[in-house]
C-alpha cells in the first residue's frame, strides 16, 4: 500500500466516524429514514470529493470554499444525477451537516456561518450550473 493509499484510508476511517455521528444526530431529529439516507449519501459523496480532489482533507476541515467549488464545479461535471432538485438536496444536507458539526464542536461558529452564507448567496449560481 502506497503512502497516498494509507493516507486516504486513514482519512476515510476518520470521516466515517463523523458520518456515523451525523447519522445518529439526524435520527434524534426525528427525520424519516429516506431523508436520513439521502443526507448521508450526499455527505459521503462530498467526503469522497474532499479525499480524492483535495488530498488529505477531512470533513471537519471543509469550509465555505470547498462547498462553493463542489456545488459550482465538481458536482455539475461529475455527478450524472446533477439537477436543480439534487443541488437543492445537497444544499439542505450541507446546512444540516454544518449545524451538526457546530453543535458537536467539530467546527467554529465562523465556518458554519460562512458555509450558510455561501449557500444562501450562491444558490442561483449553483442551480444555474446544473441547468446549463
Amino acid at each position: 500500500m502506497s503512502e497516498l493509499e494509507k493516507e486516504v484510508a486513514k482519512i476515510e476511517k476518520y470521516n466515517q466516524e463523523i458520518i456515523d455521528g451525523f447519522k445518529a444526530w439526524l435520527e434524534k431529529e426525528n427525520l424519516s429514514a429516506k431523508t436520513i439516507k439521502n443526507h448521508i449519501a450526499n455527505i459521503e459523496f462530498f467526503a469522497e470529493y474532499l479525499v480524492y480532489y483535495e488530498p488529505s482533507q477531512q470533513l471537519d476541515e471543509a469550509d465555505d470554499q470547498d462547498i462553493y467549488d463542489f456545488l459550482l464545479n465538481y458536482f455539475p461535471r461529475k455527478a450524472m444525477w446533477a439537477s436543480e432538485s439534487s443541488t437543492k438536496s445537497y444544499m439542505g444536507s450541507f446546512k444540516k451537516f454544518f449545524s451538526y458539526m457546530l453543535e458537536t464542536n467539530k467546527i467554529s461558529p465562523d465556518i458554519e456561518a460562512e458555509v450558510k452564507d455561501t449557500l444562501k448567496e450562491g444558490k442561483q449560481e449553483f442551480l444555474d450550473a446544473v441547468s446549463d
